[in-house]
């Protein structure tokens, strides 16, 4: 059986392995980003069974599967809370909840030989994922930021945010009034912390609010370009992917 680890701690994927094999099974491969596994499927036979997890060191693992047609049975690792663990038990194999129990890994790998699964195509649906890892109940989002200025500290309101981007492995706010700001928080954190009706991500180093949308224009390759107000220092391109999955949130 071919299996693989995507799991962005080393040790943990290390320690995933050793209980796997005492199950009597061989992991062949452990990756450890998007960027990597991405790589890795475009140039290898899909395994059977791939043990997930969510949040990798560059971004949500989804990200892989937008880019490759899955043709794996998935098991999910995470430590998300039982809310968002819903999604994962309509959509995968099974999942395990950090630490990872031996006798639950157990119970998942026996539950993917009893389904007698070789390599189908499972349509997992990501976006749903994803909104519901985002979206619990009474889930109260972000508001203002706080912004350290030298010795002072700026607050900005979350209307007043134009776009947020990430450049050269910093993330920054880019205000309605043509001005940049550093965060602290990575882009995948932040997608956590907005509203999902009013923020969304465009590509990896965009996300954008509905009501700065001033044009849509067609682009190369089936992809979208949005114009904002001010915002002038790159190019804000949906990509091809998140084509079908935009225009739905644009209504």
């Amino acid at each position: 059986m071919n299996i693989i680890i995507i799991e962005d701690e080393k040790p943990a994927a290390r320690l995933l392995q050793r209980k796997v094999e005492k199950l009597g099974l061989q992991v062949n491969t452990m990756l450890h980003s998007v960027e990597e596994s991405i790589d890795w499927f475009q140039n290898n036979a899909h395994p059977e069974l791939i043990f997930l997890d969510i949040q990798l060191s560059d971004g949500l693992s989804f990200e892989i599967f937008e880019h490759i047609d899955i043709k794996s049975a998935v098991i999910f690792t995470t430590a998300y809370d039982e809310y968002a663990l819903r999604a994962f038990k309509l959509n995968s194999i099974d999942y395990l909840l950090k630490p990872i129990d031996e006798d639950d890994l157990a119970a998942a790998v026996d539950k993917f030989k009893a389904r007698n699964v070789t390599a189908p195509n499972i349509s997992l649906d990501f976006e749903m994922i994803k909104r519901m890892l985002v979206n619990p109940i009474d889930r109260v989002y972000k508001k203002r930021f706080t912004i350290r200025m030298g010795q002072q500290l700026k607050m900005i309101n979350i209307e007043e945010v134009e776009c947020f981007y990430s450049e050269n492995k910093g993330t920054y706010l880019h205000t309605f009034e043509n001005r940049n700001y550093l965060l602290d928080l990575t882009l995948e954190q932040l997608e956590t912390e907005l509203d999902p009706q009013d923020f969304y991500r465009v590509s990896r180093k965009f996300i954008i609010p509905m009501k700065a949308i001033k044009e849509i224009q067609l682009y190369s390759n089936s992809r979208l370009k949005v114009i904002l107000p001010t915002y002038k220092e790159d190019e804000v391109i949906v990509s091809r992917e998140k084509v079908a999955d935009f225009k739905n949130w644009i209504g």
